[in-house]
């Protein structure tokens, strides 16, 4: 269990193989209520709805299960909008829990409907995927997309409670798995250099996901996004850090129309173009991008892809949320352990960096 600390709100996050069955006890012992909505996609309902449906209505909630189709394609308004009917339709009030079951989809878009529906709710997140148990379930960053750009609408709302079962990554297909590593990666990269040397010795067991080693990677990821929220829950100051490779890797994203390449693929491919960036411009030793590379090449992620031009890629960058004043604020690393944030970038190493990572 890992704690996260905040000003005015504390929450534990339980990792720990079995917890989706005491899912209704957990819920029951933070937010009393008749009723709770599970949200989830189509696809994670099927495997696991009925399990924490069952959890929830043993601990006696009157449970309104709603799903939308899976896909960063459906993390929109529209999708929020006939979310908001259903709960409406079903009068659950301000006490009722609105529980995410799923992956970092899911839970951006229920923690956006749990923000706002009543002018908010408690939230309990139940994450599926590796990459939502390590980094988007903690933290209380909720949204969804709209054309312009990938979570350009949302809000801080924090969970209540997070439980993430690692049995469920059991029923996860390989290329999410990966997805999530690199999230894994980014967090050794910005703050823990012993954890990047964990995952270069243990990648083939993680990679079979053996339950022990997995468990230890997951709570060694969530301790750290722990500890950088609750040093800076709204992002004024170090938990811009977390954003390591996603200037570009949301570039790439908007560039590719949200599917092709995943967002934990698009990470990847940031976080070696941050790495690129940061060698040329002088802030780290060019060891960093060629072991960084190395390592989620050894993990099955992709380190080159087809990218659209540099004048294309630059215009979605401009749209990221750490732009101030009109520059792009890039999030670089120093060494292996350590970032700083820089805006003074010029634009010949920014495209030194796509082409670093461009096939």
């Amino acid at each position: 269990m890992v704690s996260v600390v905040l000003p005015h709100h504390r929450y534990e996050v339980i990792v720990e193989p079995g917890a989706l069955g005491r899912l209704g006890s957990i819920a029951r012992s933070i937010a009393p209520a008749d009723r709770c909505a599970l949200l989830s996609d189509a696809r994670v309902a099927a495997l696991h709805g009925d399990a924490a449906r069952a959890a929830l209505e043993a601990a006696n909630y009157d449970v309104l299960v709603t799903t939308f189709p899976p896909g960063e394609t459906n993390k929109t308004l529209d999708t929020v909008r006939g979310i908001y009917d259903e709960l409406l339709d079903a009068r659950l009030e301000r006490r009722s829990p609105v529980v995410a079951l799923g992956g970092g989809v899911t839970g951006d878009t229920a923690g956006f409907v749990a923000a706002t529906y009543l002018r908010g709710v408690p939230f309990i997140q139940c994450p599926t995927t590796l990459l939502a148990m390590v980094d988007s379930s903690v933290g209380g960053k909720v949204g969804v997309n709209v054309p312009q750009g990938k979570n350009l609408i949302g809000a801080f709302h924090q969970p209540v409670v997070v439980i993430a079962d690692p049995l469920v990554l059991s029923t996860l297909p390989l290329r999410e798995t990966r997805c999530g590593l690199a999230e894994c990666v980014k967090h050794a990269v910005i703050r823990d250099a012993s954890l990047f040397d964990f995952i270069e010795a243990e990648a083939d067991p993680i990679l079979r996901l053996e339950p022990e080693t997995v468990a230890e990677l997951v709570r060694r990821n969530v301790a750290i996004k722990a500890a950088v929220v609750s040093e800076d829950e709204r992002e004024s100051g170090v938990r811009a850090h977390l954003n390591l490779g996603h200037t570009f890797g949301h570039a790439i994203e908007a560039t590719t129309g949200y599917g092709p390449i995943q967002h934990g693929e698009a990470v990847a491919l940031g976080l070696i173009a941050a790495c690129h960036a940061a060698a040329l411009h002088g802030l780290c030793d060019g060891d960093v991008p060629q072991r960084v590379r190395a390592l989620l090449s050894r993990l099955g992620l992709p380190v080159a892809a087809p990218l659209a031009d540099d004048a294309t890629l630059l215009a979605a960058m401009r749209l990221d949320k750490k732009v101030r004043d009109t520059r792009i604020r890039f999030v670089l690393p120093t060494e292996i352990g350590a970032v700083a944030m820089r805006d003074d970038l010029e634009p010949a190493t920014i495209s030194a960096a796509w082409s670093a990572i461009r096939e």
